[in-house]
């Protein structure tokens, strides 16, 4: 929570205004169809090959981190040249990446420590890095217990953070918060497989929201 809160406070202080695409204009990404073009599920789960089939890159991470954990080859792209340009957005989570390390010699639980690093090209730091980190962090979790790991970092890595010019008052705002207790993720044990998991299987417990900052979003 405080490294969200820094980040906050640094681009606050230290940022360069500067103009962008978005011009801080609402538009839908789907087209008239309401198709977004070949973007992360397809790329995480179905990667094209040149000789016509796909890969999924979720299995094969899973697969990787059983049989060889100490790789360092567990990474996901969603940043497929090819295709880019047949996407909606072009993806901001470029590629994430895990590590493993070893339980230390005297851990009566021997199992191993899951760290995920995720690589962001782009981050709009107030309304989306919150559910980043929230989301990336429940991936860990689901990683680490579908791989008889124990779930251990998320580091993010933004190449532009950025705060849009309308969300300046909600990011002050935001700032002026004392942060409460963090809650704690239950996740069905019972859930060996990462297809299996369903909503009703995890829950953030002890949660306690305050008021809401709404905002516009910029695409």
């Amino acid at each position: 929570m405080k490294a969200y809160l820094d980040l906050l406070t640094r681009i606050l202080d230290e940022g360069v205004e500067r103009t962008d695409r978005t011009g801080i204009i609402w538009n839908e990404w789907a087209d008239e169809n309401g198709d977004l073009g070949p973007i992360y599920g397809h790329q995480w789960r179905s990667w094209p090959t040149p000789g016509g089939e796909s890969i999924d890159q979720i299995e094969r991470l899973l697969t990787g981190l059983r049989t060889d954990p100490y790789a360092r080859r567990h990474i996901v792209s969603a940043w497929n040249v090819a295709e880019v340009e047949d996407m909606a957005l072009p993806p901001c989570h470029t590629l994430f990446q895990f590590h493993v390390a070893p339980a230390a010699a005297d851990d009566p639980d021997q199992r191993g420590w899951l760290s995920c690093q995720l690589y962001q090209r782009s981050a709009d730091t107030f309304l989306g890095v919150p559910f980043n980190i929230v989301s990336y962090s429940l991936l860990t979790h689901m990683v680490a217990q579908v791989t008889d790991l124990r779930p251990k970092d998320f580091v993010h890595t933004i190449g532009d953070a950025h705060l849009y010019l309308n969300h300046l008052d909600q990011a002050r705002e935001q700032l002026t918060r004392t942060p409460g207790p963090l809650p704690t993720l239950w996740l069905n044990p019972d859930r060996r497989d990462i297809d299996a998991f369903e909503f009703e299987d995890i829950e953030v417990r002890d949660y306690v929201a305050a008021p809401t900052i709404t905002a516009t979003i910029a695409v």
